[in-house]
C-alpha cells in the first residue's frame, strides 16, 4: 500500500473512528491483498509508511467477498466487477483477507 493511501486511511480513522471505517480492497493477487489487509489491521509490515507500528484494527474486506457482492446492486456489480470475478483467484483472495480480518480486526460490519 503506497504511503499516500496509508495516510488517507490513518486520517479517516482518526477523523471518523475506526468503528466507522470499512476498508475495501481490490487487489488482484492474494499475497498483495494479505499485505494490504495486514497494513490496515496490524500496521505496515514493511515499516515504510505512517502505519508502521500502528495497529488500527480496521474492518477489511476484499471487494469479491460474498458479503459485499450481496450488498451491491446486481447490475452495477456485473458491469463493474463481474469480469474480474471470472478471471481472478477469488477463493484465494477472499481467504487471504478474511484470515487477516478474523485475526486482527477490532471492528466488524
Amino acid at each position: 500500500m503506497d504511503l499516500e493511501n496509508q495516510q488517507r486511511i490513518k486520517d479517516a480513522a482518526e477523523k471518523y473512528g475506526g468503528e466507522n471505517i470499512v476498508v475495501v480492497l481490490g487487489s488482484s493477487d492474494p499475497e498483495g491483498a494479505e499485505i494490504y489487509a495486514e497494513t490496515v489491521t496490524m500496521g505496515d509490515p514493511t515499516f515504510a509508511g505512517c502505519l508502521a507500528g500502528v495497529p488500527l484494527g480496521l474492518c477489511v474486506y476484499h471487494v469479491l467477498e460474498p458479503e459485499l457482492k450481496e450488498a451491491a446492486d446486481p447490475a452495477k456489480w456485473e458491469e463493474q466487477i463481474g469480469m474480474m470475478e471470472m478471471v481472478l483467484k477469488v477463493d484465494a483472495l477472499v481467504a487471504a483477507v478474511r484470515k487477516m480480518r478474523e485475526a486482527n480486526s477490532k471492528f466488524s460490519l
